[in-house]
């Protein structure tokens, strides 16, 4: 991935670029930053898991854990998995996962450019759809996704393991 700048509706210019074994401790910390991820994410016992999780999606080229800076500081990310299958006529699909800013850069068009770039990688990299999933209780995330044109188009079923 070619670092790019986007600038915010504030005329902020934010670095999107693959995240980096350094970075993990910000996306951790912005993976907690909410209702939901306040109950399933943290360092509290260490970083193992996330750093194992980093290697892995580190090594496979289908997948790119990606981060937004200003300056030196950590203030989004997103994850972008390029998933090939059969239906469709043998497409590849992306899967959006992650989407996080910071408390500080909300409403501040990060996440929606954040999101824009994500959808013209993935039609670079020859996708036919975008696809992400969003907890049902999330109600503002999905305004936000709609008003980027994703339509809730499918009812999502998932089990713990």
């Amino acid at each position: 991935m070619k670092d790019i700048v986007v600038r915010l509706s504030d005329g902020a210019d934010i670095t999107l670029r693959r995240a980096e074994s350094k970075d993990l401790p910000s996306i951790v910390d912005l993976l907690a930053d909410d209702p939901l991820g306040s109950t399933r994410e943290g360092a509290d016992t260490g970083y193992g898991p996330y750093e194992h999780a980093f290697e892995e999606i580190s090594a496979d080229s289908r997948q790119l854990l990606v981060v937004a800076v200003d300056e030196q500081e950590i203030v989004g990310t997103l994850q972008l998995t390029v998933i090939p299958g059969l239906s469709r006529r043998g497409a590849r699909r992306a899967q959006i996962e992650g989407v996080r800013v910071s408390r500080r850069y909300r409403s501040r068009g990060l996440g929606a450019a954040m999101i824009q770039w994500a959808i013209r990688e993935s039609a670079a990299s020859q996708c036919v759809l975008v696809q992400l999933t969003s907890d049902k209780s999330r109600v503002d995330a999905h305004r936000f996704y709609e008003r980027l044109g994703f339509a809730a188009t499918h009812e999502g079923f998932k089990m713990s393991l």
